[in-house]
């Protein structure tokens, strides 16, 4: 990432910040903390990332895009947490055990974005529908 986009998203999660201290309406809270996952997902900050997608869907449950924000994190394994890798890097690692429970709670998020939005998120019906998770 360059120094000019470091800039940029340091100079909008300020502003996020700002507008979380003056914004009451949960609502348009939830936008805000939504694009704050954004920026800190876009940063490769996913732990940050996932507590706002969380934060946002407790203040408005109807954002697919959070859903599958945190989907895309549980299943590339993007969490760096402090225990084991997650989803492909676990299958790339040899340990079909947490690889299949991180897709599981992929499987959830998605499950949930595609409830809200039915007619998106192709891409992850068919998986869901391949791996035998589409129920």
């Amino acid at each position: 990432m360059s120094a000019q986009s470091e800039g940029n998203y340091a100079e909008a999660l300020q502003n996020y910040y700002e507008a979380m201290r003056l914004e009451i309406d949960p609502y348009d809270r939830s936008y805000i903390l939504y694009n704050i996952g954004l920026i800190h997902t876009s940063n490769g900050e996913h732990t940050k990332a996932l507590e706002y997608y969380f934060r946002a869907l407790e203040r408005n449950p109807f954002l697919p895009q959070a859903f599958n924000n945190m989907a895309v994190i549980c299943h590339y394994g993007r969490i760096l947490l402090t225990y084991s890798d997650r989803g492909e890097q676990a299958i790339r690692q040899g340990d079909s055990e947490i690889s299949e429970s991180w897709f599981d709670q992929a499987a959830e998020y998605w499950k949930q974005a595609i409830a809200l939005t039915p007619g998106n998120y192709i891409e992850a019906q068919n998986w869901l529908k391949i791996t035998g998770r589409f129920e």
